[in-house]
């Protein structure tokens, strides 16, 4: 092998562990916190490319970390169901996962610590729950994400306190229109959370990762997937409704026809393999919408101005 078919071939593996198709989970809250903002006439770049890349590092750390930890636990065996994983693989050692775990971490820290001067404590307690809420997902002496919480904490950390947070930072302070579009965002992200679970139902079962899915079973998985997309959707027409938000946010119903695949998958019987397309398109679904949702919430607050 050439010197520069090995670099090729060490960076491809460490894409496959940053998983980069899951990233627009970390995007899409930032844009929608980000369009609150812009609807009150505030726009402060430096706080918007430091929240961006705290909520970049954060997903790229959980995703290194639950490679690193699912392998020790066994919880990723060689019956996985899903994309295949550095360490249960052994592409990586777990000493190189935990350095750059710290790596990660220790960047995403620094970019915090400079949000805590923008935002002041409340800043740094809330992203030092984040890093804990990272690393004790699938580590620690009691993994949350294997007793049926991980949905909680992803939508909590993933969308409240994204879309939230990067608004408060713009602002400086938190209304009613930030903690309310947060909703879809978090339900979205926690939807690709509960796909990737209701595919691994068997194995996590098998290993006694006793995730939600697990506890609940198949057909109500579905069912919390599908109510989790119904909420999304509903809620730009609820905020309509409400006089939150102009006509124009709307236009995040606009996502709806990726949203119908999906759920017409979820559904369907048959190999668990069947939903690995569902993540990615999950995904996609979630970073759409909330750029969607963004523009709509900025291009009806400046028409309101």
């Amino acid at each position: 092998m050439t010197v520069p078919s090995a670099v090729a071939s060490r960076a491809r593996t460490w894409l496959l562990a940053i998983r980069p198709a899951t990233l627009p989970a970390a995007v899409g809250p930032v844009a929608v916190g980000l369009a609150v903002a812009l609807a009150d006439g505030v726009f402060r770049p430096v706080p918007a490319i430091a929240c961006l890349a705290v909520a970049l590092l954060l997903q790229i750390a959980a995703n290194l970390a639950n490679d690193l930890l699912d392998f020790r636990s066994g919880a990723d065996t060689a019956e996985r169901l899903g994309p295949p994983r550095v360490a249960q693989q052994g592409l990586l050692t777990e000493r190189a996962l935990v350095v750059a775990t710290g790596i990660v971490l220790g960047l995403a820290g620094l970019a915090g610590l400079y949000l805590a001067t923008v935002g002041g404590p409340i800043i740094l307690l809330l992203g030092a729950a984040a890093v804990g809420s990272v690393l004790a997902y699938t580590g620690g002496p009691w993994p949350y994400g294997y007793h049926g919480l991980g949905e909680i904490f992803v939508f909590v950390f993933f969308g409240l306190v994204a879309v939230a947070g990067t608004a408060y930072l713009q602002i400086g302070a938190l209304g009613v229109l930030a903690i309310v579009a947060a909703v879809p965002v978090g339900a979205l992200v926690t939807a690709i959370l509960v796909v990737n679970n209701l595919r691994d139902i068997a194995t996590d079962r098998a290993a006694g990762k006793r995730t939600l899915a697990v506890l609940l079973g198949p057909r109500a998985t579905a069912a919390e997937y599908s109510l989790l997309l119904g909420v999304a959707f509903a809620t730009p027409v609820g905020l309509l409704l409400a006089g939150v938000a102009s006509a124009w946010v709307l236009v995040a119903l606009l996502a709806l026809p990726l949203a119908v695949p999906l759920l017409r998958e979820v559904w369907a019987a048959g190999d668990p393999r069947r939903l690995n397309p569902v993540l990615g398109g999950t995904a996609r679904l979630s970073l759409v919408f909330a750029l969607l949702f963004a523009a709509g919430i900025a291009l009806g607050g400046r028409a309101a101005g």
